[in-house]
């Protein structure tokens, strides 16, 4: 038997009493949406480092429970009258916490002036002061001496690094070798013992040096370097870059072949933990001067198209896709 609508509205409201004594649901405050963006951040720039939040929780010495209440938007209280106070002085609240010396006041107007522009303006400004304090620099030579491969381990980088050196007649360096070369400590035992605060400094002074005893190279840069963004400007800026990139099954197997699973180490979810590493690194990856795929294809193969997009790639200041 049908029962009419209103009979129906009275028995569901009379089976679940809450139905129809639950206040109506408020827009979220303010407040809750920073905090649950913060979160959405915190997550994925520890997904960038490729950082499990026990690690991040490890290192910056707070408990994994925080970091899980953080991440859900749920952050203390106190983050929320931080910026309240930062607000109220008229300042960012990134500026109010900045770690060292007050920045020049040029940096910080300059900082604003650039903050008010559409992204597709922000590529262009880029460029350009690149372009206008590089030519300045008399110890610069040609981006197109220096080659900087980046991407995710398994790419490829450290294969075609060697024998794209090898054709250049330019020294083939390693950065995360070089690394351990000036602390005499490997890239773990520097994690282990100093976290990866020490271990971003050491690769930024590493990079600095490669760049000031060499002026040709081919540099096959670690995977997570492109999550410094002042190393990354340093490598844009002073090397023509290459994503070397492969789709998440071709890194998984590489990685495997080498024997490491760094970054998966201890996970059941590997491969969902690397195609996370790689879609938040994407749009970092993808500020390099060219990109590169090497799935389905030869080391020989993969070495003539990379030969091939450089030169021209690097005169005309465009980037070249392969792939």
């Amino acid at each position: 038997m049908r029962l009419p609508q209103h009979y129906n509205a009275w028995y569901g409201s009379a089976m679940n009493p809450a139905a129809t004594n639950a206040a109506p649901r408020k827009p979220p405050r303010e407040s809750d949406t920073y905090l649950r963006r913060l979160g959405e951040r915190v997550r994925m720039l520890r997904s960038q480092r490729a950082m499990s939040r026990k690690v991040l929780a490890r290192q910056a010495k707070v408990s994994e429970r925080y970091i899980a209440q953080l991440e859900a938007g749920l952050g203390n209280c106190s983050i929320v009258l931080l910026r309240r106070i930062a607000r109220a002085i008229g300042m960012p609240v990134t500026q109010l916490v900045h770690d060292g010396s007050d920045p020049p006041l040029d940096l910080v107007l300059l900082t604003q002036f650039l903050e008010r522009l559409p992204p597709e303006d922000l590529v262009e400004a880029r460029r350009i002061l690149t372009e206008r304090f590089r030519s300045l620099r008399n110890d610069q030579p040609e981006q197109r001496n220096r080659i900087a491969l980046i991407g995710l381990r398994g790419g490829g980088k450290s294969t075609l690094g060697a024998l794209l050196a090898e054709q250049m007649d330019a020294p083939f360096i390693e950065l995360d070798r070089e690394v351990e070369r000036r602390s005499g400590a490997t890239l773990s035992e520097i994690f282990d013992m100093f976290g990866q605060e020490t271990f971003r400094r050491a690769e930024r002074e590493a990079l600095e040096d490669v760049l000031n005893r060499h002026d040709r190279f081919v540099l096959a840069t670690g995977g997570s370097i492109v999550t410094e963004p002042g190393t990354l400007e340093m490598l844009l800026s002073s090397c023509f870059t290459v994503w070397i990139r492969a789709e998440p099954h071709e890194h998984m197997k590489r990685v495997m072949a080498q024997g490491d699973m760094r970054p998966m180490a201890n996970s059941s979810r590997a491969m969902d933990d690397l195609i996370s590493i790689l879609n938040s690194r994407e749009p970092l990856y993808a500020r390099a001067d060219a990109t590169l795929t090497t799935t389905g294809r030869s080391p020989e193969q993969n070495l003539s198209e990379l030969v091939r997009m450089i030169a021209p790639a690097a005169r005309s200041k465009e980037p070249a896709k392969a792939g």
